[in-house]
């Protein structure tokens, strides 16, 4: 059964969304009719997720991830934001070194 979306999530994907562009105005606007449907099974603390499509319509077309970044700290760790016909489906974190990350962190994301 899918959960709500725990605050931390909320935050990294508002933090990897930003900007007025059509594609992260969309998926922004996903945000409140999102929900956490699964978690990854080696431990890490990337979610699946799923959105209410009758509440809120799909991001126009765009590239997978619709966003990535590298955090400021820790430094070797990243997020991805996936999307399935234009609603959020994966928010993954992943990790240069060999153990996953188990928590968000912050969302302080290096500059491009």
């Amino acid at each position: 059964m899918a959960e709500a979306l725990p605050p931390e999530v909320t935050a990294t994907l508002s933090a990897l969304l930003p900007g007025t562009d059509p594609v992260s105005s969309a998926l922004r606007a996903q945000l409140p009719w999102a929900r956490v449907a699964g978690r990854c099974g080696c431990g890490c603390a990337t979610v699946d997720l799923t959105v209410d499509h009758t509440a809120v319509p799909p991001a126009p077309p765009h590239t997978n991830p619709a966003a990535d970044a590298w955090y400021v700290e820790p430094e070797d760790a990243g997020a991805m934001v996936f999307t399935e016909g234009g609603y959020l489906s994966l928010l993954e974190i992943y990790s240069a070194s060999s153990e996953p990350i188990t928590t968000w962190p912050k969302s302080r994301f290096a500059p491009h």
